[in-house]
């Protein structure tokens, strides 16, 4: 796993070993960064269920301005710290580590808006979800904002969140990426 593109272009990414998390391939992840950019012109980006932090770095490596990411295991979280300081992207890197369920009330307390929200749950927990109809009913999405939600491809994700309507959906092997757009 490493950084597709970017400043950051090359950079390997390390990820908690075992199969407690799930990190998006390279290839599920230079799809989704064509598809939603390539590049960004500033912005904010929000992680949900970070894992190794892999797309809000890449998405940092492409121009975004900071990127916050939500992550309940210790372990885990330390791993994106490790990835952070070695993408040099330490101070723009937010990490919290509490369960996704609390981003909303924590993003709630610092302003602004996502431009870029990454949802990719345990797959078993498919109400979850349901946290980017939280983001886009407590006005924390930007006119310009995308979800990017990755789930099991036998999943039927719902049609929209909010204002903002599922535009694409493409299949990956057992996994799929849902993207969403106002």
């Amino acid at each position: 796993m490493r950084i597709i593109a970017g400043s950051r272009k090359g950079t390997p990414l390390k990820s908690l070993p075992g199969i407690g998390t799930r990190p998006t391939s390279d290839k599920v992840k230079e799809s989704v960064f064509n598809i939603i950019g390539p590049y960004f012109d500033g912005g904010i980006a929000v992680e949900l269920f970070g894992g190794s932090g892999s797309l809000s770095l890449e998405a940092l490596s492409r121009g975004v301005d900071a990127a916050y990411i939500f992550e309940k295991s210790a372990k885990a979280s330390a791993i994106i710290k490790e990835n952070a300081e070695k993408c040099r992207f330490v101070d723009q890197v937010h990490i919290h580590r509490t369960d996704a369920r609390n981003a909303v009330k924590l993003l709630q307390t610092r302003g602004g808006q996502a431009d870029l929200l990454f949802m990719d749950p345990p797959y078993a927990k498919v109400e979850l979800y349901n946290l980017a109809e939280d983001f886009a009913a407590n006005n924390l999405l930007s006119d310009r904002a995308v979800i990017i939600c990755e789930h099991e491809k036998q999943l039927e994700m719902p049609l929209a969140y909010g204002t903002y309507q599922k535009v694409k959906t493409s299949i990956y092997g057992n996994s799929a990426v849902s993207i969403y757009r106002k």
